[in-house]
């Protein structure tokens, strides 16, 4: 790839996923408004619970297939690529009947646990939803690998934008919603996104016909850290906020959730980046070694901050208004929770390229132990914080695990790849100058 290219790769791809993360943002944000209105109170709590249920649901096979498909396509010779595509397809096949059996199994346990009838129809609606994201997943990881994002942005605004402009129109033509239609019409967003998807995958999607058992057996030996690290981390950006309900108040925690929302996004150019990084990092592995992982990942870090760092700093500065605008002067108590939440922000980059890199390299183990680590220390801080200080304990052990986090994860790269912090500062520092150079003046330029 030449230097020209290289650039348009980054900067395509770039502003695919920033779109793409953008627009999930944006669509689960003003979901979430209009459907809190739409929603009687009790409705609306059973709709949060099915969520929390079907997002691990998710987070379980995504784990286990999406990165392993991902890593070994991308780096791997034309010849073995479908016996890979086939090897994951039946690997995605065998975990979505697992977790099929879980949910039928454990819906009637939960209706009962949260005292929810209805929550037993809406996750047997939901399979069906299961099958189509299944699908989707193993396409959009398939192209992915490919090193093309268009297909994965475009299908994934389908699936949301057909969602949120239903809620919308229910929402100002008065017309009655029951949350039996809502999952519905999640199955039919997720048949749509599948029909688009299979457009774009098609010239990738190379199937056979042969049982490959070394290769189911690499792809899961290699997804089982990633679905582990999946699970945990999920569970690590959400611990706070259940132990904040469970603790203090349902009330405590919607404050807590606020901060959290307003800072996600913050977080949408670091997942943009990660996604183009980890194709790249698994075939520069392949190809060029340690070196260029070790620039890929002080590189991207330094990217990433420097896209981050505006939007902290006028959060911060001008956080009072921020959250007066977005929630009102009765959540004027978010404020102080929102400025202790953008602290870390500054550190996540580091934890995700982290995680990135070391998968891509295939040391998902390690990645899988820190983050269990992180988490464990997250729920010990957030049982003491919370009894000391309150809702503000959450905040803070929050952001002292991730200094713990960052401080054992930079241990392991200089290990590992020998990276250094101070590169990070400095690529940031001169993406600024780079970014006007390359894009701004030339088009300035060309006006003139």
């Amino acid at each position: 790839m030449s230097s020209k290219d290289n650039n348009y790769y980054w900067l395509k791809s770039g502003i695919l996923n920033v779109l793409q993360n953008f627009s999930g943002v944006f669509f689960g944000f003003a979901g979430f408004y209009l459907l809190v209105r739409i929603l009687t109170k009790e409705d609306f709590g059973v709709w949060t619970l099915f969520l929390s249920v079907t997002t691990i649901a998710e987070a379980i096979r995504g784990g286990l297939v999406q990165n392993a498909l991902v890593k070994y396509l991308s780096a791997a010779e034309e010849s073995e690529r479908p016996a890979i595509i086939t090897s994951s397809a039946l690997l995605s096949l065998l975990v979505s009947l697992f977790c099929v059996i879980l949910i039928v199994s454990l819906a009637p346990y939960l209706s009962r646990l949260w005292d929810s009838p209805e929550l037993v129809k809406l996750l047997w609606i939901y399979l069906g939803v299961f099958v189509f994201s299944g699908i989707l997943t193993l396409f959009n990881a398939i192209e992915q690998a490919h090193l093309q994002f268009k297909g994965v942005f475009v299908t994934n605004f389908i699936r949301q934008c057909s969602f949120f402009l239903f809620v919308f129109v229910c929402y100002f033509t008065d017309f009655k919603v029951d949350l039996v239609l809502l999952v519905s019409v999640q199955a039919v967003s997720a048949f749509l996104s599948v029909l688009v998807a299979y457009k774009y995958v098609k010239p990738y999607l190379n199937l056979v016909f042969e049982l490959r058992p070394d290769w189911i057996k690499k792809l899961f030996g290699y997804g089982k850290y990633a679905f582990g690290t999946s699970v945990s981390s999920l569970l690590s950006g959400t611990v706070d906020q259940m132990m904040l309900g469970a603790m203090l108040s349902p009330a405590a925690s919607g404050a807590f959730n606020i901060a959290v929302r307003i800072t996600n996004l913050i977080d949408i150019p670091g997942n943009a980046i990660a996604v183009i990084v980890f194709p790249q990092s698994s075939r520069r592995m392949e190809l060029e070694g340690k070196s260029a992982i070790k620039y890929l990942y002080e590189k991207s870090v330094g990217t990433t901050l420097a896209l981050v760092l505006p939007g902290v700093i006028f959060l911060f500065v001008f956080s009072d208004f921020v959250i007066h605008f977005i929630a009102g002067e009765k959540y004027a108590d978010t404020i102080p929770l929102l400025q202790v939440t953008l602290l870390y922000c500054l550190l996540i980059p580091y934890g995700r390229q982290f995680g990135t890199i070391l998968d891509s390299v295939g040391k998902t183990k390690i990645t899988f132990l820190v983050v269990v680590g992180t988490t464990i220390v997250n729920l010990g801080l957030n049982y003491i914080f919370i009894l000391k200080i309150g809702v503000m304990g959450a905040a803070y052990a929050t952001l002292v695990s991730n200094i713990i986090g960052f401080a054992v994860a930079q241990i392991i790269l200089k290990r590992q790849i020998n990276v250094s912090l101070w590169a990070t500062i400095m690529y940031m520092v001169r993406f600024y100058p780079e970014f006007y150079e390359k894009y701004i003046k030339p088009r300035i330029q060309k006006k003139k």
